[in-house]
């Protein structure tokens, strides 16, 4: 006798499979699948966005530029005086624009060093080359870009004047320090030319540099007494970490306004590409620019610059401080009688950690709670009200506003705010704090894909084989419309949704490389390997009865290209060994597929591997028979 196998919508691993069977039926895995009118669909592919660098001389090339560094954050814009599309891209050591498809370094600068003579030294056989400038300030780590170098030592002119500059390996002494040339020396010379000018680009000190929290072994970090004397304290000993570089990026018009998490906040004018960003503190007439943020946002429709967890007017850092300039003047930070500027101090939590635009205020997550920043006009500017406590957001990227809401990833569950913080039913929720490694929460980040109701966070998990620096592997994605879950693994360090001429998300990998998604059918031409498996589903409500199941009837839209494989495995009991049959495939053109399977419950795993693989399940059928126990 035919049975229709329907499914619940959703996957749902909070349970054991022969559970969700009883519960729903559900399914119980995915991978690069989502839900779509509550059938199990594979989800679109990506192809890379060839990125070309410059060169030397500041000019765009055919030459392909991975991104420098992980990029934590990223944000589109259409500029209204070119009408030109861009990304920002914040990394852990950079900032960047890209604009029609050419990679711009605009990361600021620490200092400039002019007209240097000769400050170059080039080894026979070596890439070494140690940089003579006095008082450099720099620290390994760095970046530095070399300008009107001369060829020396057999390294050309363009290779010691590469636009992207080079990463500081060692530091000689306060004098000089070594980088490392892509080509090795022909010659031992000294040399370089007579006007050398040199950039160092921000970097530790400035609060860059930092791929992933570590933590701090220094003199007073952890409990007194709690190790050897004069010795260096075990990585294990130490509960205070120190946090990965990130960048806030907002809008000023067409401009970029851009933060580093606990230093400086940065303008970039957009008119001219060429240029880098600049301190605020260092515009014209600027006053009071806190000198160090944790976050920074741009309030709307009312138009403040706001820093959170920051300097306050007389300097001292307050991690639990908001401060925000004069209404249309992102410079002017110190309160007048004249101006809107003002702050306030919030309460509970230890640090502010994110901010997120609603339908009618900013919110601010701390790492203990959630407040409203509303703008009420003269003379408070701001009203501050208490969302909600124990929901913090686990990190600065952890949250996203979508359609007027704010979602978010707190330290073990999920939250969205409409009018009322609450927290989101997630039957995955287990599976994904359980398998996540939770020192690197903060790496954690959440994208929205709007043409399919989605909001998807990645997160670090435990199979992740990096044990030094390990990126989100691993996603959950919520619809909102369905209210329904999937998982699944996919490398990305941060994500956009569509905008303006880019008409599908993008999305940058762990190696560099930014992907469009939601095009093709393929991982950039690789296979995809899409898979669903449903619960246990017992035959007999009552358990009872062993079943012969002789016939698979498909139900799915696939395209002609298409093929799914499909295993079904049999048990008798739930701790039982599953009888495996399969994999059988199907195409577009399968009727139904024969087999032999004998068990009380069944589930189905359907995957596919291809290129150019595209489907959508629909309602299967299958043939079962009453069979002996025996």
């Amino acid at each position: 006798m035919y049975q229709i196998l329907k499914f619940q919508s959703g996957v749902v691993k909070d349970l054991t499979s022969y559970a969700a069977g009883k519960a729903g039926p559900f399914w119980i895995d995915s991978d690069l699948v989502r839900f779509r009118n509550g059938y199990p669909t594979k989800i679109g592919g990506w192809q890379k966005n060839e990125i070309f660098a410059l060169d030397a001389a500041d000019a765009v090339t055919s030459t392909e530029q991975a991104i420098i560094g992980t990029a934590r954050n990223i944000m589109l814009w259409r500029s209204f005086s070119d009408e030109e599309d861009r990304i920002a891209i914040g990394t852990h050591n950079h900032l960047f624009m890209l604009e029609n498809d050419h990679l711009y370094d605009i990361t600021p600068l620490r200092k400039e060093t002019s007209n240097l003579s000769n400050p170059l030294a080039v080894t026979d056989g070596s890439t070494t080359i140690t940089v003579t400038d006095s008082s450099h300030g720099a620290i390994v780590g760095d970046w530095v870009k070399i300008k009107s170098g001369a060829a020396t030592g057999g390294v050309t002119a363009d290779t010691i004047n590469a636009y992207y500059g080079y990463q500081i390996q060692t530091v000689v002494n306060a004098n000089s320090y070594t980088i490392t040339s892509p080509t090795a020396g022909t010659s031992d010379a000294t040399g370089g030319g007579t006007t050398i000018d040199i950039e160092y680009l921000i970097g530790n000190a400035a609060g860059l540099g930092i791929q992933t929290a570590s933590p701090a072994l220094g003199w007073g970090t952890g409990e007194w007494d709690g190790g050897t004397w004069n010795t260096p304290r075990a990585t294990s000993d130490s509960d205070v970490n120190l946090e990965n570089s990130q960048w806030s990026l907002n809008l000023w018009g067409e401009d970029l306004i851009a933060t580093v998490r606990n230093s400086a906040i940065y303008y970039f004018d957009v008119s001219d590409s060429a240029t880098r960003a600049a301190l605020v503190s260092a515009e014209t007439d600027a006053s009071g620019v806190p000198t160090v943020n944790r976050i920074s946002t741009i309030s709307f429709p009312d138009r403040h610059s706001i820093a959170g967890g920051c300097t306050s007017l007389a300097g001292t850092f307050d991690p639990m401080l908001v401060r925000w300039a004069t209404q249309e003047d992102f410079t002017k930070w110190t309160p007048t009688s004249e101006n809107t500027a003002g702050d306030q101090r919030l309460q509970i939590g230890t640090k502010i950690v994110s901010f997120a635009s609603s339908k009618e205020e900013t919110l601010i997550s701390t790492d203990e709670a959630m407040y409203g920043m509303s703008f009420v006009g003269p003379p408070f500017t701001f009203s501050f009200r208490l969302l909600g406590v124990n929901c913090g957001a686990s990190g600065k990227n952890s949250i996203i506003s979508v359609n007027g809401n704010v979602y978010w990833m707190g330290k073990d569950t999920f939250f969205v705010y409409d009018g009322t913080v609450r927290e989101i039913p997630c039957p995955v929720k287990f599976y994904i704090f359980g398998r996540m490694q939770q020192d690197y929460i903060d790496k954690c980040f959440a994208g929205h894909n709007k043409e399919f109701n989605e909001i998807t966070w990645w997160y670090p998990s435990t199979a992740n084989s990096d044990d030094e620096n390990p990126e989100p592997d691993s996603y959950a994605s919520y619809n909102y419309f369905e209210d329904t879950w999937s998982v699944g693994s996919m490398t990305r360090t941060c994500w956009s949704d569509s905008f303006g001429a880019v008409k599908n998300p993008v999305a940058i990998d762990d190696g560099g490389y930014l992907y469009n998604h939601e095009t093709g059918t393929s991982a950039n031409g690789g296979s995809m390997t899409a898979t669903i498996e449903s619960s246990y589903i017992e035959l007999d409500p009552a358990g009872n009865r062993n079943f012969l199941i002789d016939k698979v009837v498909p139900d799915a839209t696939m395209e002609t290209n298409s093929n799914l494989y499909l295993t079904v495995n049999a048990k008798k009991y739930p701790n039982a060994d599953a009888v495996v049959k399969g994999p059988f495939t199907i195409t577009s053109t399968t009727q139904k597929t024969s087999l032999r399977a004998k068990g009380r419950q069944i589930n189905f795993k359907l995957q596919s591997t291809g290129t150019q693989d595209s489907w959508v399940l629909g309602d299967f059928r299958i043939n079962a028979t009453e069979d002996s126990l025996r």
